[in-house]
C-alpha cells in the first residue's frame, strides 16, 4: 500500500532529494542594463519618411535655410541619416547592397563632424548631409527596406 499526501494547490512542494536539480534562472540583464534598454525604448522615434523629405527639401531647396534654423536642421539630418543607416544594416537576413554600404560609410564621418559656426559653411554642410541622406533613403525605398510616403 502506498501513501498519498494531499497538498493544497498553493503550497510549494520541494522536489524529491534524488531528483537532479536545475540551474537557477538568472535574468539576461541587471538593473542598470534594464534601465538602459527602457531609456532607449522611451527615446525611440519611428522613421517618418515624409519628415525626412521635408528636411531634404529645406536643405537642398531653392532657398537656403534661415540662419536661426540651420543648426536644428543639421541635427535632424544627422538623426535621419543615423536612423536610415541603422535600417540599412539591421537585418542579417537581408544584407545591405554595395551602394547602401558605400552611403553608410560616407555618412558616418559627416554625422560625427562638428557644425560649422559660419552660416554659409553650415548651409554647405547641411547640403552634404542632405545629399547622402537623400541617396540612402532612395536606395532603401528602391530595395523595399522602407516604404515611400503616401
Amino acid at each position: 500500500m502506498s501513501l498519498t499526501v494531499l497538498v493544497p494547490e498553493n503550497d510549494v512542494v520541494p522536489p524529491p532529494a534524488d531528483e537532479p536539480g536545475r540551474p537557477k534562472w538568472t535574468p539576461p540583464l541587471d538593473a542598470e542594463g534594464l534601465r538602459y534598454v527602457l531609456g532607449r525604448v522611451k527615446d525611440w522615434k519611428p522613421l517618418d519618411v515624409e519628415e525626412v523629405f521635408d528636411d531634404l527639401d529645406t536643405a537642398i531647396g531653392n532657398q537656403p535655410p534661415p540662419v536661426a534654423s540651420t543648426g536644428a536642421l543639421i541635427d535632424r539630418l544627422r538623426g535621419h541619416l543615423k536612423q536610415l543607416s541603422d535600417i540599412a544594416v539591421a537585418d542579417e537576413k537581408y544584407p545591405p547592397t554595395a551602394e547602401m554600404v558605400q552611403l553608410v560609410g560616407r555618412g558616418r564621418p559627416l554625422r560625427d563632424q562638428r557644425t560649422p559656426a559660419d552660416h554659409q559653411q553650415a548651409v554647405g554642410f547641411a547640403r552634404r548631409l542632405a545629399f547622402v541622406t537623400s541617396d540612402l533613403v532612395e536606395e532603401l525605398i528602391e530595395a523595399r527596406y522602407i516604404k515611400e510616403s503616401e
